[in-house]
């Protein structure tokens, strides 16, 4: 409910004395709005026009984190369109999920599994090779299996075998 600008008194008595000011009421404060949604537009601006000059790669990775395994099957014109509306949706986490160096990585293992290059054990536990089952890494209790591989492929192991993946993917 509001107060009317014609009852100054109230108005005074509510801002300064009343005991639950700010706790079952709040002054209307039309500056502190303004400067809100101008930080929500900006956001919004910032990671739309980045969303619009992102590559195709870092658009599929930052999609497969929302739509999951159905980035493959979508044309470069959805991805593109989807991302957009990603960014203007959740400006705050799209933002984070592009700055995010691990995102591009866990893309990279999901795509190199989806391919056949490496393959999941069914418990989610080990990657190895897809052409000879040799076994690569073990995934981490309470690990999400693709995160494990993103931080892999940092070592010195994992980036001779993510050059050996990133051969036969192109």
């Amino acid at each position: 409910m509001a107060v009317k600008k014609e009852e100054t008194i109230l108005q005074k008595m509510l801002s300064i004395y009343h005991p639950h000011k700010d706790k079952v009421f709040y002054e209307h404060k039309p500056t502190e709005v303004a400067e809100s949604q101008i930080d929500i537009l900006e956001l919004e601006i910032e990671a739309l026009m980045l969303a619009k000059d992102l590559d195709i790669d870092m658009a599929e990775a930052v999609m497969r984190v929302e739509l999951g395994s159905r980035v493959s099957e979508m044309s470069s014109k959805e991805l593109k369109r989807d991302l957009l509306l990603y960014a203007k949706k959740n400006p705050g986490l799209f933002l984070e999920l592009v700055n995010d160096e691990n995102v591009q990585l866990r893309n990279f293992g999901i795509r190199a599994t989806e391919v056949g290059i490496l393959k999941l054990s069914s418990d989610q536990r080990t990657f190895s090779w897809g052409s000879n089952d040799r076994k690569l890494m073990n995934v981490p209790f309470d690990e999400h299996p693709y995160s494990a591989l993103a931080a892999w492929f940092k070592t010195d192991e994992g980036m001779e075998i993510y050059s050996n993946i990133e051969k036969r993917l192109n």
